[in-house]
């Protein structure tokens, strides 16, 4: 049986490095990791993950960004293939949502794989949630396997 795909954003992914000083549903996005290591989800993320990752950590974290980009890498992110649905989808999403391309790029991996995106962009949610396949991370549900105490 196929495991469920979920689709962390940038905004996702940089909270597996960051300090939880400051970042909000810090827990949230290591739960979500937690799921896709013990492979009670499968992750898939554009190949612009990591320019958008490396952007943020460059800018901001410069003296840590070699170090968690390079651990993010080490993690492999398995990278949705290029295709002509996921193009018109992601062209579709900037277009009825007035995001950028960026951030319909992941929503695009989402529904073109039947998966959920999730992302903490909140403004993002409220503009596509009614193109489905969506989810704020403060929303997220872990699987319920993740929930159950260990024995």
């Amino acid at each position: 049986m196929a495991l469920p795909i979920v689709v962390p954003d940038a905004s996702v992914i940089l909270k597996w490095v960051l300090s939880s000083d400051g970042e909000t549903d810090t827990e949230r996005a290591l739960l979500l990791r937690t799921a896709i290591v013990q492979e009670q989800l499968q992750a898939l993320v554009p190949s612009l993950w990591l320019y958008e990752v490396g952007n943020t950590l460059a800018r901001r974290f410069p003296a840590q960004a070699s170090p968690w980009l390079a651990a993010l890498v080490k993690f492999g992110l398995p990278e949705a293939p290029f295709s002509d649905q996921w193009l018109r989808t992601a062209l579709q999403l900037t277009e009825h949502c007035g995001s950028t391309f960026y951030d319909a790029a992941y929503h695009a991996v989402a529904l073109v794989h039947n998966g959920q995106f999730v992302t903490a962009d909140e403004g993002y949610v409220e503009r596509a949630q009614n193109e489905g396949g969506i989810v704020l991370l403060a929303d997220w549900k872990p699987p319920a396997a993740l929930l159950k105490p260990r024995r």
